[in-house]
């Protein structure tokens, strides 16, 4: 397996937090578990292998250009045969600016671009099919996003606003905070709250929980930590307020985490 990050160009930094290219020549089956990471993707599936996640207790199979929503629980994935992935990562608010939907109705799904954006998306997959070199194939995607980003320019107030209060939930996620952000936005806490989900598919809490959590994971794959320094760390009260939150995002504690790691984990924090 391999996994490359890229970084975008300077015009797409402020959306974009890297693209990533994931492959894979093992013509094998595995299965996985993908965790919260407060982000939405965009993949586009460029091998002959093909991937399913676990709907409603049966695995089903994901399109070829898969747009995921935001992962609020654990999400099991299984792997067949050889892949060649193109993988966009946004930013928490900033997906909302390339996409006409709210962001919550994506949650926990995976959705078929396609059925978002129409044709386009086929449009690029075929190109992206056919261009060679992992550059190239990058640059296609920034003419995509840039053509979007403009298209979408009326947004952008908001989002802007949406951007300036995740910054500020990360310094403090308490109520009295909350309040204090919601005034000086001149908006309701209420109405806070409902910007959040329509840009980000998140609420204030589960915003905060995510980044927490996964600040905590990557403290713990580099092992250096006990898991009592790790719980401060990152901001919970105690360390069995850390275990709890953790088991929430991936269904196994800490020290099982550690245990069972998956292969795809394993890439993401080397």
């Amino acid at each position: 397996m391999e996994f490359k990050q890229f970084l975008p160009s300077d015009p797409l930094k402020p959306y974009i937090r890297h693209y990533y290219i994931f492959k894979s020549d093992a013509d094998s089956t595995f299965e996985d578990v993908v965790f919260p990471s407060g982000d939405m993707e965009v993949i586009f599936n460029l091998g002959n292998g093909s991937w399913e996640s676990l709907v409603n207790n049966s695995f089903k199979k994901t399109p070829k250009i898969e747009l995921w929503g935001q992962i609020t629980k654990p999400l099991a994935i299984r792997s067949t045969g050889k892949h060649a992935m193109l993988g966009i990562k946004f930013y928490t608010h900033s997906a909302s600016y390339f996409f006409n939907d709210q962001m919550g109705v994506f949650n926990d799904s995976i959705t078929d671009l396609r059925d978002v954006i129409g044709g386009s998306a086929d449009v690029l997959h075929q190109k992206l099919l056919e261009t060679e070199g992992e550059q190239k194939r990058i640059d296609l995607l920034e003419a995509f996003l840039l053509k979007r980003l403009i298209n979408h320019e009326k947004k952008t107030f908001h989002i802007n606003k949406v951007a300036d209060i995740l910054n500020s939930i990360l310094k403090d996620a308490s109520g009295s905070n909350i309040t204090y952000i919601a005034s000086r936005h001149n908006i309701t806490t209420r109405y806070l709250q409902r910007l959040l989900h329509q840009h980000t598919g998140l609420s204030p809490k589960s915003y905060d929980k995510i980044n927490r959590f996964q600040q905590s994971l990557k403290m713990i794959s580099k092992n250096e930590e006990p898991f009592t320094n790790i719980a401060y760390a990152c901001g919970y009260f105690d360390q069995s307020h850390f275990i709890r939150d953790f088991k929430s995002f991936t269904g196994l504690t800490p020290s099982s985490y550690l245990d069972n790691l998956t292969p795809v984990n394993q890439l993401l924090f080397p």
